[in-house]
């Protein structure tokens, strides 16, 4: 999945912020088995979109990021609201490794900001 989400950053010509975020949802995804339902390609393509979604970046998603993604925004949508909902749980989950890394200063402490609400209410 680096690979994927490196080339996607990349494209999304974002800064370091987003870049910090859209790992925090990529390794969030790592540690849950109910993830390897999509394609690491997906993954990393919503890793970068919900990062954008919960940092306000607009447009959400490009005509840039869709042809490098090769993924239409419909397309990302329910991969990128379970990433949303496991950073929205991640205080309280089982495996806290991930959030207490990316609460670090560090790393900009992305974990501590909220997710899109909009996002997951949809």
């Amino acid at each position: 999945m680096y690979m994927f989400i490196v080339r996607y950053l990349k494209a999304a010509m974002g800064n370091k912020e987003l870049e910090n975020m859209a790992f925090f949802y990529a390794e969030l995804a790592l540690v849950q088995y109910s993830m390897l339902v999509y394609y690491p390609s997906m993954t990393a393509a919503a890793a970068v979109y919900a990062a954008r979604c919960s940092l306000g970046v607009n447009p959400l998603w490009s005509d840039i990021l869709e042809y490098h993604t090769g993924l239409a925004e419909p397309q990302l949508l329910d991969c990128a609201r379970r990433l949303m909902s496991l950073h929205s749980m991640a205080p309280e989950s089982k495996q806290k490794a991930v959030y207490r890394k990316y609460s670090n200063p560090k790393l900009g402490a992305v974990a501590l900001y909220s997710p899109d609400k909009k996002l997951l209410l949809v």
